[in-house]
This record gives C-alpha cells, sequence and structure tokens, in this order.
C-alpha cells in the first residue's frame, strides 16, 4: 500500500501520533503520568501485535506473557553476564520469543488445535516458563535480580524517567502498526482474514493454515519479545513473575474490547481500559484491588450486547459522520 495513500486516508490519527510525540515535553515532571502514559503504549504495542494473530487469524492466543517474559530474560541476563547492552539485547531476545513460539505453534497448528484448546495451550506455556524460571538458580531462582547501570544509563537503558521508554516504546507501537497495515495488504493478510473466518473453507480453497499461521505468530512473538527487552530494563529487575498469565489475558481483552482485526482497535481499547484501570487503582488504593477487573467485566458485557464488533467501529462511525458533515458529498475511507 502506498504509505502517501495511508497518511491521506488516516491523517487524524497521524495528527494523535504527533500529539502523543509531544505530550511528555509539559508532563515530563510530573512522574505518575509519564509511568501511566508508558504503561498505556506498552500494552498498546502487545495488544496491536496481538491483533495479528488473534484479531486477522482469529487465534484466541493468550501467551503474551511467556514472550514478554522470555525477551526480558534474555535481555537482562545478556546485560547481567556479559554487559551486552539491551539495545542489542532486546532483539536477541525477540528470536529466543520467536522460537518458543516455533516450538509450540508448528505442533499445536499442525494438529489442527484452535478455538479454546488453543487458548488453554498458549496460556499454559507462561505457567510452564514461570515454573521453570522459578527453579532456574542459574537466572536467579524466585529470587529478584537487579540488573546494573554497567557503562552508562543510555547503555544498559537503565533511565532514571519513565519518559525515554515511553519514546522507545511508541516507535515501536509506530512499527506494529505499519506492520499491521502492511500485512492487511499484502496475501498474507487476506489468508489469515479467511483463516479468521472460517478455517475449514479457506484450507479448501488452498491456503496453507499452519504456514499462514505460524507467520502471524512469529511477528506478534518476535514484537512481545522487543517490548519484553524494555519491560525488564523499566522494572531494573528479572523475576519469573514476568511470564504472566494475567498480561495475556488482559492483551487479548484489549484486543477483543477494541474489535477483531481492527487495526486501531487494540489501541483503543488499551487507552480506555488501562486508562481505567490505573485511576481506579489511584483513587481506591490497594482498599479494593481487583475492582479493575469488575470494570473490564461490566465493558465486555456491554460489548457483547451492544458491539459485538468492538468499540472501533462505534469510533470510526462518529468520525465518518463528523467529516461527512465537514466535507459532505465526499464518500469516506473504510476504517479497516
Amino acid at each position: 500500500m502506498d504509505i502517501a495513500a495511508i497518511l491521506k486516508r488516516n491523517w487524524g490519527w497521524f495528527v494523535l501520533l504527533l500529539v502523543a510525540a509531544v505530550l511528555p515535553v509539559p508532563l515530563q515532571k510530573q512522574q505518575y503520568t509519564m509511568v501511566l502514559l508508558m504503561l498505556i503504549v506498552l500494552y498498546a504495542v502487545l495488544a496491536t501485535a496481538w491483533n495479528i494473530i488473534g484479531g486477522m487469524a482469529g487465534q484466541l492466543d493468550l501467551a503474551a506473557g511467556a514472550y514478554l517474559g522470555a525477551g526480558a530474560f534474555t535481555t537482562g541476563t545478556l546485560l547481567l553476564r556479559w554487559e551486552i547492552t539491551p539495545w542489542v539485547g532486546m532483539f536477541i531476545g525477540a528470536l529466543v520469543a520467536v522460537l518458543l513460539a516455533v516450538l509450540i505453534g508448528y505442533p499445536l497448528f499442525g494438529f489442527k488445535i484452535k478455538e479454546v484448546w488453543y487458548a488453554l495451550s498458549s496460556l499454559a506455556l507462561c505457567e510452564v516458563l514461570r515454573v521453570i524460571f522459578l527453579m532456574w538458580d542459574e537466572v536467579g531462582g524466585p529470587t529478584e535480580v537487579y540488573l546494573p547501570t554497567a557503562v552508562s544509563p543510555l547503555y544498559s537503558m537503565r533511565f532514571t524517567t519513565a519518559t525515554p521508554f515511553y519514546y522507545i516504546l511508541l516507535v515501536m507501537l509506530v512499527v506494529a502498526l505499519v506492520v499491521n497495515f502492511r500485512i492487511r495488504a499484502t496475501k498474507l493478510g487476506y489468508q489469515l482474514l479467511a483463516l479468521g473466518e472460517d478455517e475449514d473453507a479457506a484450507e479448501v480453497l488452498g491456503i496453507d493454515a499452519r504456514a499462514a499461521k505460524l507467520k502471524a505468530l512469529i511477528i506478534y512473538a518476535f514484537i512481545c519479545g522487543l517490548v519484553g527487552g524494555v519491560y525488564a530494563c523499566f522494572y531494573g529487575y528479572l523475576h519469573p513473575s514476568f511470564f504472566d498469565a494475567d498480561i495475556s489475558t488482559e492483551v487479548a481483552i484489549f484486543g477483543i474490547v477494541g474489535g477483531m482485526g481492527i487495526i486501531y482497535g487494540p489501541l483503543l481499547a488499551t487507552i480506555l481500559l488501562v486508562g481505567v484501570r490505573e485511576l481506579l487503582r489511584a483513587r481506591l488504593g490497594g482498599g479494593l484491588e481487583g475492582l479493575y477487573l469488575v470494570v473490564y467485566a461490566f465493558v465486555l458485557i456491554l460489548v457483547a450486547l451492544y458491539q459485538p464488533r468492538g468499540i472501533a467501529p462505534l469510533v470510526s462511525s462518529v468520525l465518518q459522520k463528523f467529516r461527512s458533515a465537514l466535507t459532505p458529498g465526499k464518500k469516506e475511507a473504510s476504517w479497516r
């Protein structure tokens, strides 16, 4: 797809990205706000990557925590043992995440494991890795292993504020969005959409389901592994809790609430749900720790009843009506 055409069709979103790029300037001294913004962008990257395997291909993948943890431990261990900068380590961690994805995806897709059984299998990977790393003393075992500053904060990616991490993740978000756009415009994108609609019918038409889904899984795992490297450096330590099944579930929720297969859907859902979650935590403290889960359930029920395709089509419809009012007679481009 022509980049100029993308810019013309989606100029509003690029304005939002520009706003996101300058947003930290007036907020740099408000560290809590910057951490919140960073977390929103972090989850947005994961959810946008999930859209490739979950939204387009229709696979309810719940292994984001496994790939995130693999990237985090690889990046952190390389820094600890050999002082390899995380700028390199996170790409190695992404390749380790890809290896994990292939090891689990190849047999599962080969045996046509899908829907709830695929979800349970991918979720089990998080728990298996968490238990393995709890017993693996060479990488810290059950204790927290703190990352050094090494040569310099820039070299070791150990910044004292959340702002640099925010910009790193914002670049990753832009890349993840562009990857989604490019995939949708290629043969692989059409294959994934066909598989998401009806896998059996797609295979009858000659689509290699295992190969297409494995490609989507590899791209998704690679992006999650990259984010894992930044995740470890931000928190400054390694612990098996990084293989978090809750993260996997949240990422899938963002993709579903945003709109399955809709590129900007996960981003919209992440802004809404993470923002609400952190707002509730800030206002209520530790008194009602699980309240945000109740909010998630409430939002999911509302989406299932009134917007089964997610919140993105609703937002798109509102924007199209607004644009039509400004430029009557012009036909608006499709959201997707």
